[in-house]
């Protein structure tokens, strides 16, 4: 163990203040590395790895990478997408249609909801425009006052957000992992004001769900701070995660692996956590509000085609 903590140590460049502290994650690495290789030993359809967060304790882990708050709901919601009864397809993947940027780092802050906002407001604007821009989530994070920045905030107040105000460019607004004052006046426009009209809830049912996504990617809420979702790698992911939602993503399609219905879910995490920064969550279970609560609080923008936004 001494000598895959050298390694890790090296491979995550970490370092450490003290003695104590280094012993201390230590022997986290351990537990962690011991609760991996035995969740592995079961032939699961789903593997774990050890990622950079391998020594951290899961009540540590929770603290720093989540931040969905569900306050009252206070934006335009244009109404609830209920299953139409049409025929649904048999998966979807919006990462392969150009609809989806590069999975981004939200680092050491709570704002995991204005990553699943800009995922669905650029999946949005794709759909309607054809045109992929990454958006900035620094912006809601300095300037958005309803939600709280590093400290959380719900997707579907962002929503309103960008409802009333242009959302800049990426590029032009850099994420910094830290509240910060608003900067929107002095940025690149992304998303016109008046280009975002509203947003629509999906019906807590896994077709509702399944159709909402063949439309746009989807923001989603879920629970994530179970030591299988801190350490996935792989596969499609069956382990228990409960349902009190913790944490903003997007999800981007749904699909069959090895005869396991999944969902596929874009993380804010970085692209060297999980598969490439995605998840794969059982589709198709018997537990209320599906894996991780993932059918529990989904919703999505509409995005005018440009020339109908009305400045």
């Amino acid at each position: 163990m001494h000598e895959l903590f050298a390694k890790y140590k090296a491979e995550f460049k970490k370092e450490y203040k003290s003695v104590e502290e280094e012993a201390k994650r230590l022997e986290i690495f351990v537990k962690n590395v011991m609760f991996i290789q035995e969740q592995n030993a079961k032939q699961s359809s789903f593997k774990l790895e050890v990622n950079e967060f391998a020594d951290m304790s899961r009540e540590e882990f929770r603290t720093q990478r989540f931040g969905v708050k569900m306050p009252a709901k206070t934006a335009k919601v244009l109404g609830v997408h209920r299953y139409s009864g049409a025929e649904l397809a048999d998966s979807v993947d919006w990462t392969t249609k150009g609809a989806v940027t590069p999975v981004k780092n939200q680092g050491q802050c709570g704002s995991c909801w204005s990553f699943s906002t800009t995922g669905a407001l650029e999946g949005a604007n794709f759909v309607s425009t054809g045109k992929l821009v990454s958006l900035s989530e620094q912006e809601f994070v300095d300037c958005d006052t309803v939600d709280q920045g590093c400290n959380g905030g719900l997707m579907d107040n962002a929503f309103q957000f960008a409802e009333s105000n242009a959302i800049c460019t990426e590029e032009s607004y850099p994420y910094t992992a830290t509240g910060g004052s608003c900067q929107q006046s002095s940025c690149t426009v992304g998303l016109a004001q008046g280009a975002v009209t509203g947003y629509t809830d999906v019906d807590q049912s896994e077709q509702a769900l399944m159709e909402a996504v063949t439309k746009q990617p989807v923001a989603i809420a879920i629970e994530a701070d179970q030591q299988a979702f801190q350490f996935y790698t792989s596969g499609v992911l069956t382990a228990e995660c409960g349902t009190n939602l913790d944490h903003g993503v997007l999800l981007v399609g749904y699909g069959t692996e090895n005869g396991q219905d999944y969902w596929k879910v874009k993380n804010s995490w970085g692209a060297s956590w999980g598969d490439q920064g995605y998840i794969k969550l059982a589709r198709g279970v018997s537990q209320q509000g599906g894996q991780c609560g993932i059918l529990m609080s989904a919703s999505y923008p509409t995005v005018a085609a440009a020339a109908d936004v009305v400045v």
